[in-house]
C-alpha cells in the first residue's frame, strides 16, 4: 500500500468518526448507557470469540520470544473478561460528565454566564499490547459523548478486531453510529503518523506505550497530544519506617504486577536507618523472586544484590527487577526523584508528618502517595472508574485520565438585549 493510499484510507476513518461525533455529542445519558450494557453483555457472551483470537496473538508472540510481564500485558483469560465487563458497566454507572454546570455567573450588565462541560469530539488512542485498552478507551470516550479511533499495535492485531466487531454491533443494536468507535486496520508506524496528522478531525490524541511510541506520536503529531510516558516510580523509605509495612508496601507496589505503569522501578533507603529497614525489606524482596541492583551502600546491607550500573537508575524495569539506593536522608530522596522521575509516582513511607508534608509539597509528580503502595495510582482505586491512561504531561490533564479528562468547557452567555458598549 502506497503512502498517500494510506493516509486517505485514515482521513476517511476520520472523517467517519467526525460525523458520528456530532450525532452523539447531543445523545442523552440513557443511550449511551444502554450501548455500554450492550458491550458489556456482548463482551460475556462472545467471550470465546475474544479468547481464540487472543490465543492467536498469544503464540505468534511467543515464537518472538515475548515473555514474562509483556507476555502479560496481552495476555486475556476468562477473568480478565470479566473484569472488563465489569469496567464498562462501573462507567455506565458513573455520572455523565457532559452538560454539567461548572460555574455559573451573573454579570453588572445582567448577562449570564455559565460554563458548561462538553465532548471533545474525536480521540486517537495510540497503544501497544493489552487489549483490554481497546475496551476500557472506547467505554469512556462514548460514555463522555467523543467518538474515538483506535491504533493497537500489531502484537494484538487479531484481539483488537474480535474486540472492534462486537463494540460496533453493541453500539448499532442500540441505535448509536458504529463509527463513534473504530480500530485502524493497519498496524505499522505510517498508520499512526497519519492518524496524529488528521488536524481538522481529530481533537485529541493519547499515546499508551513504551517510550518509542510515545515520541513518535509527539514528534509527528499535528494535534494536541496528552503523553502518558513511562512510570519510573519511586518509594522512599524514610527513617523510624515501619519495618512491617515497608515490606509489605514495597513488595506489593513492586511484585503484584510488575509489568504496569504505576509499579515500583526504584526503591531509596535512608542511610540513617538503612540498616535496620533495607535487609528485611530486601529479604522479602529476594524471596518474592525479585532481582535487586543496588548501590554500593545498598551491597553493603544486601550482598545479594546485583550491583547497579547508572543505567538502572531512572529505568523503567517493568521486569521483577527492583533498583535500590540508599540516600542520605528526604532531601537525598528528592534530588534522587527529580533527577530520575518520570513524573508519573512518587512515594514516601514516613511517621514524621513534617517529612510527609515536604514530600507532597515539593515533589513534582502526577500522583504523590504517602504511607501507601504506588499502585493505587489508578483511576478505578481512586474513584475515577476505568481509566484511559495515566497521563505524565501538564496539559491538558495530569494523573488517570478518566470521564472528566475526555470533555472541555463551553461558555453559554445568555442576554435579554445587551450591547456592548
Amino acid at each position: 500500500m502506497t503512502s498517500a493510499s494510506l493516509d486517505e484510507q485514515v482521513r476517511a476513518i476520520c472523517i467517519e468518526a467526525r460525523r458520528a461525533a456530532r450525532k452523539l455529542g447531543p445523545r442523552p445519558r440513557e443511550d449511551k448507557d444502554r450501548a455500554l450494557e450492550a458491550v458489556a453483555t456482548a463482551l460475556e457472551d462472545r467471550a470465546s470469540e475474544v479468547l481464540s483470537a487472543n490465543e492467536e496473538d498469544l503464540a505468534a508472540a511467543r515464537e518472538r520470544g515475548t515473555k514474562g510481564a509483556m507476555l502479560d500485558r496481552l495476555l486475556l483469560d476468562e477473568r480478565r473478561i470479566a473484569g472488563v465487563a465489569a469496567s464498562v458497566r462501573e462507567i455506565a454507572a458513573l455520572s455523565d460528565p457532559v452538560g454539567e454546570v461548572v460555574s455559573r455567573t451573573l454579570r453588572p450588565n445582567g448577562l449570564r454566564v455559565t460554563r458548561v462541560r462538553v465532548p471533545l469530539g474525536v480521540v486517537a488512542m495510540v497503544y501497544e499490547a493489552r487489549p483490554n485498552v481497546t475496551v476500557e478507551a472506547s467505554a469512556l470516550t462514548l460514555k463522555a459523548g467523543n467518538a474515538v479511533v483506535l491504533r493497537g499495535g500489531s502484537e494484538a492485531a487479531r484481539s483488537n478486531a474480535a474486540l472492534a466487531a462486537i463494540l460496533g454491533a453493541a453500539l448499532e443494536s442500540t441505535g448509536l453510529p458504529r463509527a463513534a468507535v473504530q480500530v485502524l486496520p493497519f498496524t505499522d508506524r505510517d498508520a499512526v503518523r497519519a492518524l496524529v496528522q488528521q488536524s481538522e478531525l481529530v481533537d485529541l490524541a493519547i499515546p499508551r506505550g513504551g517510550e518509542a511510541l510515545i515520541r513518535f506520536v509527539t514528534e509527528n503529531a499535528r494535534v494536541p497530544v496528552v503523553q502518558h510516558y513511562k512510570g519510573v516510580c519511586h518509594l522512599y523509605l524514610d527513617r523510624g519506617a515501619d519495618l512491617a509495612d515497608a515490606a509489605r508496601i514495597v513488595v506489593n507496589a513492586k511484585m503484584q504486577r510488575p509489568g504496569v505503569c504505576n509499579a515500583l522501578e526504584c526503591l531509596l533507603v535512608d542511610a540513617a536507618d538503612a540498616p535496620r529497614l533495607l535487609p528485611p525489606v530486601a529479604s522479602a524482596l529476594l524471596a518474592a523472586g525479585c532481582e535487586l541492583r543496588g548501590d554500593e551502600r545498598c551491597r553493603e546491607l544486601v550482598p545479594d544484590a546485583v550491583p547497579s550500573s547508572p543505567e538502572d537508575w531512572g529505568r523503567e524495569f517493568l521486569d521483577t527487577v527492583l533498583a535500590v539506593r540508599v540516600v542520605d536522608g528526604l532531601d537525598g530522596a528528592m534530588a534522587h526523584i527529580a533527577e530520575y522521575g518520570s513524573g508519573h509516582t512518587e512515594a514516601i513511607l514516613t511517621p514524621d508528618s513534617g517529612h510527609a508534608d515536604r514530600f507532597r509539597r515539593e515533589v513534582d509528580a502526577a500522583c504523590v502517595v504517602v504511607n501507601a503502595s504506588t499502585r493505587f495510582h489508578d483511576g478505578g482505586e481512586l474513584g475515577l472508574g476505568a481509566e484511559i491512561g495515566i497521563a505524565t504531561s501538564r496539559l491538558h490533564w495530569r494523573g488517570p485520565m478518566g470521564l472528566e479528562s475526555l470533555t472541555t468547557m463551553k461558555w453559554v452567555v445568555d442576554g435579554e438585549g445587551q450591547i456592548r458598549r
